[in-house]
């Protein structure tokens, strides 16, 4: 699937106003903290640290802007719609489903928390658990949207739903004017496509990822998307086997530089956020502050870097 005959400028200003439109009692405009890089421990001169925080986004992740712009876009039969998720695309997906009065299953693999689960029965979702891993509920979803005629939406590889992900860029550039640099953490890709879509080269955009959950990085190192072995503490959000393909083609034009990260950095950036900003993230919105900690990547003196903080389903537990 490629992307070069997609006009992605006019997908995300089409989903910005369809959404403002038709979702504003739905969907947030996020803040955009400014702080200096010493806020977060950096030595670096006149640079600034902006966190976009979307986890605050009403179903908890930026993942709202996609699912609702799919649902919008689209005529929705009696059978509703079904996804496949870690967590976040289901909750995004139950939520605008109820927003919108209309029926909706979400298939989760065993991975996922109670705490997710809990939250899309909370949401009026009808629940199925069937595997270990994301590809596992992916295909028991597919299997079922051809049995019922319900709409399909994928949790990041279909054009709406990275579209929908892009208008957080244009939201980013409307606050606070072009960062100079953006960080974001990567599953199947969906946020970094939109984020590269929108940013275009005007900023330098850095794909993040988990040591255990490299989709983008290992489809770099074979010249093309490759199904990879996922786990580790990011797993339920940033489990995808393998990058979509819409993104691989954005981020193939877009996209230089991808990062691996530990496990225990991105736990300890989650519980530095935690314990010194009070925002209680799940371990993939931790990423992009975690590349900073570790100096993966360094902050130039005077640069304006904008760390995307993604999403919030977590078990409180965990940040002690």
């Amino acid at each position: 699937m490629s992307t070069t005959t997609i006009d992605w400028r006019r997908e995300i200003e089409d989903a910005a106003q369809r959404l403002h439109a038709r979702a504003g009692h739905f969907l947030l405009q996020t803040p955009l903290w400014k702080l200096p890089a010493s806020a977060v421990g950096l030595v670096a001169p006149g640079a600034e640290v902006w966190l976009k925080l979307e986890h605050l986004q009403v179903s908890g992740s930026f993942k709202a802007r996609g699912m609702m712009n799919r649902l919008l876009a689209n005529d929705i039969p009696a059978s509703g719609v079904v996804v496949a998720s870690g967590g976040n695309a289901g909750i995004a997906t139950a939520a605008a489903a109820r927003a919108l009065g209309v029926r909706c299953e979400v298939f989760l693999p065993g991975v996922s928390p109670e705490a997710k689960r809990d939250r899309l029965r909370d949401l009026g979702a009808e629940v199925v658990v069937v595997g270990e891993i994301y590809p596992d509920a992916l295909a028991a979803c597919i299997a079922r949207q051809k049995e019922t005629g319900a709409l399909l939406t994928h949790a990041y590889d279909q054009p709406e739903v990275v579209a929908g992900a892009g208008t957080l860029g244009r939201e980013i550039e409307a606050q606070g004017g072009l960062p100079d640099s953006v960080l974001v953490s990567v599953g199947g890709g969906g946020l970094i496509g939109g984020l590269a879509a929108w940013f275009e080269q005007r900023s330098r955009v850095v794909a993040i990822e988990p040591e255990h959950a490299p989709t983008l990085f290992r489809a770099r190192e074979a010249g093309e998307p490759v199904d990879v072995e996922v786990g580790g503490i990011a797993a339920d959000s940033l489990g995808a086997k393998r990058i979509g393909a819409l993104s691989w083609d954005i981020t193939q034009r877009q996209v230089r530089d991808a990062l691996l990260l530990p496990d225990d950095a991105i736990r300890a950036a989650q519980r530095w956020l935690w314990k010194e900003m009070k925002l209680a993230v799940e371990p993939a919105a931790a990423l992009p502050l975690a590349a900073l900690q570790t100096g993966a990547y360094r902050v130039r003196d005077g640069e304006r870097v904008c760390l995307i903080v993604c999403g919030a389903n977590v078990d409180p537990a965990t940040l002690a």
